[in-house]
């Protein structure tokens, strides 16, 4: 992630999202901006939450969990490193910690907590305001390249192979809608519940959306996703890409719908519809990039194997040529022996008319 660049700045859904049984799943970390609300339980690598974040169910982290002041978890906070816990959380259920627990005061964890390491009763220094005075120092003394390993670090040891969830200020996030006042994107085969507001939206590859879109921008759709719903924006453009089903209406300026898709609602376009046979998304399709890599070893392996079965058939070719050889050999010794047995046998009859 780029330093420059504010990581809040959209609601980001990276590839694999589900949504299981009222519970955000993820592989990699989660971090939500403050006063948003998330109605689900969270499951992921590493949950961050700025001040005045309310949860709905429970957090599993797999490695640290932080939440700032005055956040609100309804169920139990289990994680599987450290965590950091501001002053006056309140937790509706238990907290259990593998590693350290830095907590704050007048928090409230009604049925009890249980840390394994180091427990330290302090106020931790609110996240966003830690990472700003943090980076801003090294950043002033030119420690560019450490800034960039601490913000990989924040995201986990594998920010690399999966992209955070990234919800950001003042968001809320429910089964009946997802409403962000700023752009949206959306990776590929995520399977998501509820109706998604925001201000322009991208939706990846293969995709299930249990819910309708809505945006004041344009809104564009990839390949193979299924929405549940409209598809809807007030001044911008709608772009479907190929093999997507819209199960709804589409309403928006100019809607350009790929020839494979299919709208079972009624399209509504102000300047008019055009149907395009264009890939609609700027981004690579690793699922495809992934597929053609397999089928490339694939064919390398059938090469390896084809070759493998020519030498094999070389050497029980010069392994019969072998064996031959020692037969038309004793073949020949059989031919020299009968040639001797005959002049054996002529000697004898020319000495037996010799001696009558």
């Amino acid at each position: 992630m780029p330093i420059g660049s504010d990581p809040l700045s959209e609601l980001a859904i990276p590839d694999g999202t589900t949504v299981e049984e009222h519970d955000l799943v993820t592989d990699g970390d989660v971090i939500i901006g403050g006063q948003s609300t998330v109605e689900f339980g969270v499951r992921g690598r590493s949950v961050i939450a700025d001040e005045r974040v309310r949860f709905g169910g429970h957090i599993e982290a797999e490695g640290d969990c932080r939440l700032d002041m005055w956040c609100d978890v309804e169920d139990n906070v289990l994680v599987g490193e450290d965590a950091y816990i501001g002053e006056r959380v309140h937790i509706g259920g238990e907290l259990r910690v593998a590693g350290d627990l830095d907590i704050g005061d007048d928090v409230d964890i009604e049925n009890g907590f249980e840390a394994n390491g180091w427990i330290v009763i302090r106020n931790p220094m609110p996240t966003i305001v830690f990472l700003f005075v943090y980076l801003s120092q090294l950043l002033r003394i030119g420690e560019d390249e450490a800034a960039q390993s601490l913000v990989d670090e924040m995201l986990g040891d594998d920010a690399d192979d999966h992209d955070p969830i990234l919800v950001p200020r003042g968001a809320s996030v429910s089964d009946d809608a997802w409403r962000v006042s700023t752009p949206a994107t959306i990776g590929d085969d995520c399977r998501l519940h509820g109706n998604i507001r925001a201000e322009s939206m991208e939706v990846g590859r293969d995709n299930v959306v249990f819910g309708s879109l809505r945006a004041r921008e344009d809104v564009v759709v990839g390949k193979g996703t299924e929405i549940k719903g409209d598809v809807t924006t007030r001044n911008g453009d709608v772009r479907v890409g190929p093999g997507t089903k819209v199960w709804g209406d589409i309403s928006a300026k100019t809607v350009e719908l790929h020839e494979n898709a299919t709208v079972d609602g009624k399209i509504r376009a102000r300047d008019g519809t055009r149907m395009h046979t264009d890939e609609v998304l700027d981004r690579p399709d690793e699922s495809a990039a992934a597929m053609a890599e397999m089928a490339e070893e694939l064919e390398r392996d059938g090469a390896d194997e084809d070759g493998e079965t020519a030498d094999a058939a070389d050497a029980v070719d010069a392994a019969d040529g072998d064996e031959s050889a020692p037969s038309e050999q004793m073949e020949t010794d059989d031919d020299d022996e009968k040639a001797v047995d005959g002049a054996d046998a002529d000697d004898h009859e020319d000495a037996a008319e010799a001696t009558d």
